[in-house]
């Protein structure tokens, strides 16, 4: 496979040979029992916060707010109108899209995909997730995909932009200990894969792109046994 912009980047910065990559994130983790966060040494939990000079940015933005709110308002109206004089195979197009989409929740809702982890704290992805942001602040990673495991990097601090510039490793994962997985082998266009560890836990990572990089490698690898 042929290297994309953002696996070049990260394997020039990390001196690292990826077999495929992307950015991606996890969603919020649950608090969990005292005794286990106790144990864990009471671990951040939770990214840090924006900087001070993306915090500006943001209060410098708000009175384009109403703007913004506006546009899609009117881009919503013309999507309507536009589904309005659909021809009847745009119809039956956009129908078989939604029932996909309804397929695809109800697959995430049964296997328990909309949840961050499997549940389980003592399990090898619940200890992996309390030290999730110890390892580095910033709130996504980039996720590598190589011959020996799983390799996971971000710029140490959280940062606003420049995050391929200061990141640095922060996490290895041999394939002896975790594998990545699509858990819908293809059939259904997400964001969603899974580091699975040695015993059965799992943990959910968000792709920044659908259908990325890292899905269509594993499309090519050998399905990985239960």
């Amino acid at each position: 496979m042929t290297p994309t912009d953002t696996q070049r980047a990260a394997m020039d910065r990390l001196g690292i040979q990826a077999e495929a990559g992307d950015w991606c994130w996890i969603g919020k983790i649950p608090q969990p029992p005292a005794d286990v966060l106790q144990a864990a040494g009471n671990p951040r939990l939770r990214p840090a916060r924006l900087p001070p000079l993306s915090m500006i940015g943001m209060v410098l933005g708000a009175p384009f707010i109403p703007l913004l709110i506006l546009l899609r308002l009117l881009s919503a109206a013309e999507e309507a109108v536009k589904r309005s004089l659909d021809r009847k195979e745009e119809k039956e197009q956009r129908r078989a899209k939604e029932e996909e989409e309804k397929r695809r929740d109800a697959a995430i809702a049964q296997q328990d995909l909309d949840n961050v982890f499997d549940g389980n704290w003592h399990g090898d992805a619940g200890q992996f997730l309390l030290r999730w942001y110890s390892y580095s602040t910033h709130h996504e990673r980039m996720l590598l995909a190589t011959r020996e495991g799983i390799v996971l990097a971000a710029p140490p601090r959280r940062v606003s932009v420049g995050r391929e510039k200061r990141m640095q490793v922060v996490a290895r994962l041999p394939a002896s200990e975790a594998i990545l997985v699509d858990p819908f082998s293809g059939e259904f266009e997400t964001s969603i894969l899974l580091i699975r560890f040695r015993d059965g836990s799992w943990l959910r990572v968000d792709t920044e792109e659908v259908r990325s990089d890292l899905h269509t490698y594993l499309l090519r690898q050998p399905l990985p046994d239960n």
